[in-house]
Protein backbone atom coordinates (compact mmCIF):
# COMPACT_ATOMS: atom_id res chain seq x y z
CA UNK A 1 0.00 0.00 0.00
CA UNK A 2 1.05 3.38 -0.73
CA UNK A 3 1.37 6.52 0.92
CA UNK A 4 0.76 10.17 0.48
CA UNK A 5 3.70 11.12 2.47
CA UNK A 6 7.28 12.45 0.19
CA UNK A 7 10.19 11.77 3.13
CA UNK A 8 13.47 13.96 3.24
CA UNK A 9 16.16 11.83 1.51
CA UNK A 10 18.27 11.95 4.58
CA UNK A 11 15.83 10.39 7.13
CA UNK A 12 16.78 10.28 9.69
CA UNK A 13 17.52 13.71 11.04
CA UNK A 14 18.47 12.60 14.52
CA UNK A 15 19.65 9.74 15.81
CA UNK A 16 20.66 8.76 19.72
CA UNK A 17 24.42 9.44 19.27
CA UNK A 18 23.32 12.87 17.70
CA UNK A 19 23.21 13.90 21.38
CA UNK A 20 24.53 13.63 24.92
CA UNK A 21 23.46 11.33 27.91
CA UNK A 22 22.00 13.63 30.44
CA UNK A 23 24.36 12.06 33.11
CA UNK A 24 27.75 9.91 32.45
CA UNK A 25 26.19 6.57 33.65
CA UNK A 26 23.33 7.06 30.99
CA UNK A 27 22.90 6.19 27.73
CA UNK A 28 20.59 7.53 24.93
CA UNK A 29 18.34 4.88 23.97
CA UNK A 30 15.97 7.04 21.70
CA UNK A 31 14.72 9.84 20.17
CA UNK A 32 11.13 10.42 20.00
CA UNK A 33 8.14 12.29 18.80
CA UNK A 34 9.13 15.57 19.20
CA UNK A 35 6.65 18.75 19.85
CA UNK A 36 7.62 21.32 16.98
CA UNK A 37 7.06 25.27 17.55
CA UNK A 38 8.96 28.63 16.14
CA UNK A 39 10.31 31.05 17.61
CA UNK A 40 12.83 33.60 17.51
CA UNK A 41 12.77 33.24 13.36
CA UNK A 42 14.16 29.67 13.69
CA UNK A 43 12.16 26.10 13.71
CA UNK A 44 12.32 24.20 17.06
CA UNK A 45 12.23 20.62 17.99
CA UNK A 46 11.33 19.44 21.65
CA UNK A 47 12.58 16.21 21.47
CA UNK A 48 11.48 13.10 24.03
CA UNK A 49 15.31 11.78 24.92
CA UNK A 50 14.63 8.24 26.20
CA UNK A 51 17.77 6.95 28.12
CA UNK A 52 18.82 3.67 30.84
CA UNK A 53 21.96 2.65 31.84
CA UNK A 54 23.95 0.51 29.21
CA UNK A 55 22.72 -3.25 28.98
CA UNK A 56 24.60 -5.44 31.89
CA UNK A 57 24.09 -9.23 31.48
CA UNK A 58 21.56 -11.23 33.52
CA UNK A 59 20.51 -7.86 34.93
CA UNK A 60 17.52 -5.52 34.13
CA UNK A 61 17.84 -1.69 34.78
CA UNK A 62 14.71 0.33 35.77
CA UNK A 63 15.64 3.85 36.04
CA UNK A 64 13.30 6.54 37.89
CA UNK A 65 13.48 10.12 39.46
CA UNK A 66 14.30 10.34 42.63
CA UNK A 67 12.72 13.93 44.39
CA UNK A 68 15.47 16.19 43.13
CA UNK A 69 14.96 14.91 39.86
CA UNK A 70 18.45 12.88 39.62
CA UNK A 71 18.48 9.67 38.39
CA UNK A 72 18.32 6.18 40.46
CA UNK A 73 18.29 2.78 38.40
CA UNK A 74 17.62 -0.71 40.03
CA UNK A 75 19.23 -3.38 39.18
CA UNK A 76 16.63 -6.48 38.77
CA UNK A 77 17.91 -10.16 38.27
CA UNK A 78 16.98 -11.56 34.94
CA UNK A 79 15.76 -15.01 36.33
CA UNK A 80 13.83 -12.78 39.89
CA UNK A 81 10.74 -15.18 39.79
CA UNK A 82 8.73 -11.72 40.31
CA UNK A 83 9.62 -10.12 37.15
CA UNK A 84 7.96 -10.12 33.70
CA UNK A 85 10.42 -8.63 30.92
CA UNK A 86 8.66 -9.49 27.93
CA UNK A 87 8.30 -5.99 26.23
CA UNK A 88 11.70 -3.63 25.63
CA UNK A 89 9.58 -1.08 26.74
CA UNK A 90 7.78 -1.94 29.78
CA UNK A 91 8.04 -4.54 32.75
CA UNK A 92 6.79 -5.41 35.62
CA UNK A 93 8.05 -6.15 38.90
CA UNK A 94 6.21 -7.75 42.52
CA UNK A 95 3.03 -6.41 40.58
CA UNK A 96 4.13 -3.01 39.76
CA UNK A 97 5.01 -1.64 35.97
CA UNK A 98 8.28 0.35 35.34
CA UNK A 99 9.74 1.83 31.90
CA UNK A 100 12.40 0.90 30.86
CA UNK A 101 13.61 4.04 30.51
CA UNK A 102 13.33 7.32 32.13
CA UNK A 103 12.46 10.11 29.25
CA UNK A 104 13.02 14.09 29.22
CA UNK A 105 12.31 16.47 26.70
CA UNK A 106 15.14 18.52 25.08
CA UNK A 107 15.18 21.50 22.89
CA UNK A 108 16.91 22.05 19.25
CA UNK A 109 16.48 24.57 17.08
CA UNK A 110 17.19 24.63 13.29
CA UNK A 111 17.40 27.69 10.40
CA UNK A 112 16.61 25.24 7.84
CA UNK A 113 14.12 22.88 9.77
CA UNK A 114 16.10 20.17 9.14
CA UNK A 115 19.62 20.34 10.53
CA UNK A 116 19.20 20.42 14.63
CA UNK A 117 21.50 21.46 17.34
CA UNK A 118 20.86 22.16 20.92
CA UNK A 119 21.06 26.33 21.66
CA UNK A 120 22.52 27.40 23.97
CA UNK A 121 21.24 28.81 26.89
CA UNK A 122 17.95 26.61 26.93
CA UNK A 123 17.63 24.03 29.31
CA UNK A 124 16.22 20.28 29.23
CA UNK A 125 13.04 19.82 30.64
CA UNK A 126 12.77 17.25 33.14
CA UNK A 127 10.16 15.32 35.43
CA UNK A 128 8.43 17.23 37.92
CA UNK A 129 7.35 15.53 41.45
CA UNK A 130 6.23 12.03 41.96
CA UNK A 131 3.50 12.04 39.49
CA UNK A 132 6.49 12.35 36.90
CA UNK A 133 8.90 10.15 38.27
CA UNK A 134 8.80 7.53 35.09
CA UNK A 135 9.92 10.75 33.15
CA UNK A 136 7.58 12.95 30.95
CA UNK A 137 7.43 12.00 27.13
CA UNK A 138 5.73 12.90 24.10
CA UNK A 139 5.41 16.73 24.23
CA UNK A 140 2.92 18.54 21.98
CA UNK A 141 3.16 22.87 21.57
CA UNK A 142 0.86 24.88 21.20
CA UNK A 143 1.12 28.92 20.70
CA UNK A 144 -2.14 31.08 21.41
CA UNK A 145 -0.91 34.81 21.31
CA UNK A 146 2.49 35.15 22.92
CA UNK A 147 2.35 31.91 25.59
CA UNK A 148 3.47 28.20 24.44
CA UNK A 149 1.19 25.73 26.02
CA UNK A 150 3.04 22.30 26.51
CA UNK A 151 1.23 19.52 26.88
CA UNK A 152 3.13 15.88 27.20
CA UNK A 153 2.84 12.45 28.72
CA UNK A 154 3.77 12.44 32.78
CA UNK A 155 4.23 8.83 33.80
CA UNK A 156 4.44 7.41 37.36
CA UNK A 157 3.77 4.51 39.35
CA UNK A 158 0.11 5.96 39.51
CA UNK A 159 -0.60 5.75 35.87
CA UNK A 160 -0.24 8.16 32.85
CA UNK A 161 -1.51 11.27 32.86
CA UNK A 162 -1.60 14.73 30.74
CA UNK A 163 0.64 17.99 32.22
CA UNK A 164 1.31 21.31 31.67
CA UNK A 165 3.69 23.71 31.90
CA UNK A 166 3.24 27.06 29.94
CA UNK A 167 6.55 29.20 28.67
CA UNK A 168 6.69 32.76 26.58
CA UNK A 169 10.45 32.67 26.09
CA UNK A 170 11.27 28.88 27.14
CA UNK A 171 13.73 30.01 29.74
CA UNK A 172 11.31 30.26 32.38
CA UNK A 173 8.21 27.38 33.00
CA UNK A 174 4.99 27.74 34.60
CA UNK A 175 4.25 24.63 35.35
CA UNK A 176 0.69 23.55 36.33
CA UNK A 177 0.56 20.25 37.19
CA UNK A 178 -1.96 16.96 36.09
CA UNK A 179 -4.48 18.46 33.76
CA UNK A 180 -5.94 15.12 33.26
CA UNK A 181 -5.44 12.13 35.23
CA UNK A 182 -4.63 8.52 34.44
CA UNK A 183 -5.27 6.70 32.16
CA UNK A 184 -4.70 10.08 29.55
CA UNK A 185 -2.30 10.81 27.32
CA UNK A 186 -2.36 12.45 23.78
CA UNK A 187 -3.56 15.83 24.50
CA UNK A 188 -3.29 18.40 21.77
CA UNK A 189 -4.85 22.25 22.42
CA UNK A 190 -6.20 24.08 19.34
CA UNK A 191 -3.93 27.24 18.58
CA UNK A 192 -7.66 29.27 18.86
CA UNK A 193 -10.20 29.68 21.36
CA UNK A 194 -14.01 28.90 19.51
CA UNK A 195 -16.54 30.89 20.97
CA UNK A 196 -14.08 32.40 23.48
CA UNK A 197 -13.51 28.89 24.70
CA UNK A 198 -9.82 26.76 24.91
CA UNK A 199 -10.34 23.26 23.20
CA UNK A 200 -8.06 20.06 23.33
CA UNK A 201 -8.27 16.29 22.02
CA UNK A 202 -6.78 14.23 24.70
CA UNK A 203 -6.93 9.97 24.43
CA UNK A 204 -8.61 8.09 27.90
CA UNK A 205 -8.15 4.84 27.99
CA UNK A 206 -9.97 1.92 29.82
CA UNK A 207 -9.07 -1.58 29.55
CA UNK A 208 -11.99 -2.54 30.40
CA UNK A 209 -15.25 -1.05 28.87
CA UNK A 210 -14.91 1.43 25.89
CA UNK A 211 -11.34 1.33 24.15
CA UNK A 212 -8.50 3.64 23.10
CA UNK A 213 -10.49 6.40 21.61
CA UNK A 214 -9.80 10.04 21.02
CA UNK A 215 -12.21 12.99 22.97
CA UNK A 216 -12.10 16.60 22.90
CA UNK A 217 -12.40 18.77 25.87
CA UNK A 218 -13.32 22.54 26.38
CA UNK A 219 -12.03 24.92 28.97
CA UNK A 220 -12.27 28.61 30.28
CA UNK A 221 -8.48 28.77 30.66
CA UNK A 222 -6.58 26.10 29.28
CA UNK A 223 -5.55 24.46 32.75
CA UNK A 224 -9.28 23.66 33.69
CA UNK A 225 -11.24 21.33 31.29
CA UNK A 226 -14.68 20.00 31.23
CA UNK A 227 -17.88 19.45 28.72
CA UNK A 228 -15.71 16.09 27.24
CA UNK A 229 -16.82 14.29 24.58
CA UNK A 230 -15.68 11.27 22.70
CA UNK A 231 -15.30 11.60 18.89
CA UNK A 232 -13.33 9.40 17.21
CA UNK A 233 -13.28 5.63 17.71
CA UNK A 234 -11.08 2.58 16.37
CA UNK A 235 -12.41 0.55 13.75
CA UNK A 236 -12.70 -3.14 13.52
CA UNK A 237 -10.89 -4.55 10.71
CA UNK A 238 -9.13 -1.01 9.80
CA UNK A 239 -5.41 -0.09 10.29
CA UNK A 240 -6.60 2.04 13.34
CA UNK A 241 -8.34 -1.18 14.94
CA UNK A 242 -6.88 -1.18 18.41
CA UNK A 243 -5.84 2.48 19.40
CA UNK A 244 -6.07 6.08 18.09
CA UNK A 245 -4.51 9.21 19.62
CA UNK A 246 -4.12 13.07 18.23
CA UNK A 247 -1.14 13.90 16.98
CA UNK A 248 -0.31 17.55 16.93
CA UNK A 249 -2.38 20.76 17.45
CA UNK A 250 -5.54 20.36 14.55
CA UNK A 251 -4.71 22.63 11.43
CA UNK A 252 -7.25 25.45 10.46
CA UNK A 253 -8.85 25.27 7.01
CA UNK A 254 -11.58 27.06 5.21
CA UNK A 255 -13.81 23.74 5.46
CA UNK A 256 -12.31 22.56 9.21
CA UNK A 257 -9.87 21.48 11.43
CA UNK A 258 -7.82 19.13 10.09
CA UNK A 259 -5.90 16.75 12.23
CA UNK A 260 -3.30 14.54 11.41
CA UNK A 261 -3.69 11.14 14.03
CA UNK A 262 -2.30 8.07 14.86
CA UNK A 263 -3.84 4.77 14.79
CA UNK A 264 -2.60 1.24 15.52
CA UNK A 265 -4.14 -2.33 14.89
CA UNK A 266 -3.59 -5.18 16.53
CA UNK A 267 -0.19 -6.48 15.43
CA UNK A 268 1.39 -2.65 17.03
CA UNK A 269 1.46 -1.59 13.69
CA UNK A 270 1.70 2.75 13.78
CA UNK A 271 0.34 4.73 10.77
CA UNK A 272 -1.00 8.20 10.68
CA UNK A 273 -4.32 8.97 9.82
CA UNK A 274 -6.62 12.47 9.32
CA UNK A 275 -9.79 13.36 10.13
CA UNK A 276 -12.29 16.76 9.93
CA UNK A 277 -13.89 18.80 12.64
CA UNK A 278 -16.34 21.28 12.22
CA UNK A 279 -15.17 25.10 12.54
CA UNK A 280 -17.41 26.47 14.87
CA UNK A 281 -18.27 23.19 16.62
CA UNK A 282 -15.41 20.57 16.61
CA UNK A 283 -16.72 18.27 18.65
CA UNK A 284 -18.75 17.37 14.87
CA UNK A 285 -16.17 15.09 13.09
CA UNK A 286 -17.25 15.69 9.24
CA UNK A 287 -14.97 13.37 7.50
CA UNK A 288 -12.10 10.69 8.01
CA UNK A 289 -9.61 8.91 5.89
CA UNK A 290 -10.36 5.51 5.40
CA UNK A 291 -6.72 4.63 4.56
CA UNK A 292 -3.74 5.55 6.30
CA UNK A 293 -1.64 8.71 5.22
CA UNK A 294 1.91 7.40 6.20
CA UNK A 295 2.60 3.75 6.72
CA UNK A 296 5.72 2.54 7.89
CA UNK A 297 7.83 1.49 4.90
CA UNK A 298 11.47 2.56 5.17
CA UNK A 299 13.94 0.67 7.18
CA UNK A 300 14.43 2.89 9.43
CA UNK A 301 10.55 2.61 10.24
CA UNK A 302 10.21 -0.70 10.21
CA UNK A 303 12.89 -2.08 12.85
CA UNK A 304 14.21 -0.23 15.73
CA UNK A 305 13.35 -0.24 19.39
CA UNK A 306 9.98 -0.54 18.46
CA UNK A 307 9.42 -0.87 15.00
CA UNK A 308 6.82 -0.99 12.39
CA UNK A 309 5.88 2.30 14.07
CA UNK A 310 5.74 5.99 12.34
CA UNK A 311 3.85 8.89 15.48
CA UNK A 312 3.94 11.91 15.09
CA UNK A 313 3.08 15.04 17.28
CA UNK A 314 4.59 17.96 15.74
CA UNK A 315 4.38 19.56 12.35
CA UNK A 316 5.00 23.31 10.56
CA UNK A 317 2.32 24.34 8.01
CA UNK A 318 3.08 27.07 5.39
CA UNK A 319 0.63 27.91 3.17
CA UNK A 320 -0.28 24.12 1.55
CA UNK A 321 2.55 22.36 2.80
CA UNK A 322 2.40 20.62 5.44
CA UNK A 323 5.98 19.08 7.02
CA UNK A 324 5.26 16.19 9.80
CA UNK A 325 8.40 15.50 12.40
CA UNK A 326 7.82 12.03 13.37
CA UNK A 327 9.47 9.33 15.68
CA UNK A 328 10.20 5.97 13.73
CA UNK A 329 10.05 2.70 15.25
CA UNK A 330 10.54 4.60 18.73
CA UNK A 331 13.92 4.87 17.93
CA UNK A 332 14.77 8.11 15.16
CA UNK A 333 13.41 11.29 14.37
CA UNK A 334 12.47 12.07 10.52
CA UNK A 335 10.74 14.27 8.62
CA UNK A 336 8.32 14.13 6.10
CA UNK A 337 6.23 16.50 3.71
CA UNK A 338 2.45 16.53 2.55
CA UNK A 339 -0.02 18.39 1.02
CA UNK A 340 -2.51 19.90 2.88
CA UNK A 341 -5.09 19.91 0.06
CA UNK A 342 -4.05 16.56 -1.23
CA UNK A 343 -4.66 14.87 2.68
CA UNK A 344 -8.24 16.66 2.49
CA UNK A 345 -9.14 15.33 -0.76
CA UNK A 346 -8.43 11.88 0.75
CA UNK A 347 -11.21 12.57 3.46
CA UNK A 348 -13.86 10.63 3.62
CA UNK A 349 -17.46 12.41 3.81
CA UNK A 350 -19.46 9.72 5.80
CA UNK A 351 -21.54 9.52 8.62
CA UNK A 352 -20.32 5.54 9.13
CA UNK A 353 -16.61 7.06 9.88
CA UNK A 354 -18.39 9.96 12.76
Amino acid sequence: MSDLAKRFSQNPILTPIDLTPSENQLKIISLLNPGVFRYNGKIWLIVRVAESIPEQEGYVSIPTLDTSAKIKITKIKSDDKDLQADDPRVVNYKGLDYLTTVSHLRLLCSDDGLHFNEAEDYYSIAGNGSLENYGIEDCRVSQIDDTYYLTYTAVSANGVAVGLRTTKDWKTFDYKGLILPPHNKDCAIFEEKINNKFYALHRPSSPQIGGNFIWIAESPDGVHWGNHKCILQTRKKYWDSARVGAGAAPIKTEIGWLEIYHGANEEHQYCLGAFLMDLKNPSIVLARTQNPIMIPTEQYELTGFFGNVVFTNGHIVQDDKLTIYYGASDEVVCVAYFSINEILTSLHFSDKDK
